[in-house]
């Protein structure tokens, strides 16, 4: 699988013609792509089928074609974190934690599942994984520590990349009923940010 080619864009609704079943704001190529990050963390890149990706997307093996040309390149789409990270670290340093948090939360709405979570459970062989981890490690960790300033910044922006994925894993393993979903966001905010950015501050 080559690991050159630059995936396509999640950011953002399309509008056009082919939105597909999906309601509200999900269009055809967001059903896609949610249908796509769940098979290729559920299954190996092998198994993982068009016409399967296809049916639980609702919509048919030639539009995913015509959207994204091949499995592989609708892989790489699903290995892009940029479009996440885009919208996690459009803050200031000091407004940065609660922001994290918030923007984590409505991404996991919009989405409908977690944008960071595929790199841990992945179950693709060593080489998707390790294409997920250096995407991940490149578009996530990297660019945070650029953001950060003080002492150990690449330290620090892998332990707020795992706080992330904490709460991350923790919103769903006590999904649906779980007192995480059904706390309001400022709320979540309020207990979690305040970590986030002692480790953002550096002190």
């Amino acid at each position: 699988m080559s690991t050159t080619d630059r995936p396509a864009s999640e950011s953002g609704p399309e509008i056009d013609a082919e939105n597909g079943p999906g309601t509200g704001r999900e269009t055809g190529r967001d059903a896609i792509v949610r249908a796509a990050r769940r098979a290729f963390t559920l299954r190996p890149y092998a198994e993982v089928t068009m016409r399967g990706i296809a049916a639980d997307a609702g919509v048919s093996p030639s539009l995913i074609v015509k959207r994204f040309g091949s499995k592989e390149a609708l892989f790489n789409t699903v290995a892009d974190f940029r479009p996440a990270a885009d919208a996690l670290f459009a803050a200031s340093p000091p407004a940065l934690g609660r922001h994290l948090v918030l923007t984590m939360v409505r991404l996991r709405d919009r989405l409908r599942g977690d944008p960071l979570l595929r790199v841990v459970f992945s179950l693709g062989n060593e080489d998707e994984r390790t294409l997920l981890r250096e995407r991940f490690r490149e578009q996530v960790t990297d660019r945070l520590a650029g953001l950060l300033t003080g002492p150990d910044p690449q330290l620090r922006a892998e332990l707020i990349a795992g706080q992330l994925l904490g709460l991350g894993a923790t919103l769903s393993l006590h999904r649906p009923d779980g007192a995480g979903g059904r706390t309001p966001p400022d709320r979540l905010a309020d207990l979690y940010a305040p970590g986030l950015q002692r480790l953002i501050d550096g002190h």
